[in-house]
C-alpha cells in the first residue's frame, strides 16, 4: 500500500470517534445495554449515565463500568438506543 493511500487512512481512522454520552443527549436517545451471559437486556437513561461518567464518556465503554441486574455478570454490552421500526416479521 502507498504511502498516500495509508495515510489517508490514519487520517479517516483518527477522524472516526465513538458516540459519548454528550452526543446521546444532544439526540435525544437512551443507551441499550445488553448481558452478554444471560440476554437481560435494557435501555439505560443517557442523564442517568451522564451524572455517573461524564458527558465525554464513550459509548461503547459504559458496558465495561455495569452489572446485569439479572445474573450480576460484568459482561455487558452498550450501544445507543436507536429508535426502531418494530419487530419485522415478513420480507416482502
Amino acid at each position: 500500500m502507498g504511502r498516500f493511500k495509508q495515510s489517508q487512512i490514519k487520517d479517516q481512522d483518527q477522524q472516526r470517534r465513538p458516540a459519548s454520552l454528550a452526543n446521546l443527549r444532544d439526540a435525544g436517545v437512551g443507551v441499550f445495554c445488553w448481558c452478554n451471559r444471560c440476554g437481560h437486556n435494557a435501555e439505560a437513561a443517557t442523564a442517568m449515565l451522564i451524572a455517573q461518567l461524564g458527558p465525554n464518556f464513550p459509548v461503547p465503554e459504559i458496558g465495561s463500568q455495569m452489572r446485569c441486574s439479572a445474573c450480576n455478570s460484568k459482561d455487558v454490552s452498550t450501544r445507543p438506543a436507536w429508535p426502531s421500526q418494530g419487530q419485522i416479521t415478513r420480507h416482502s
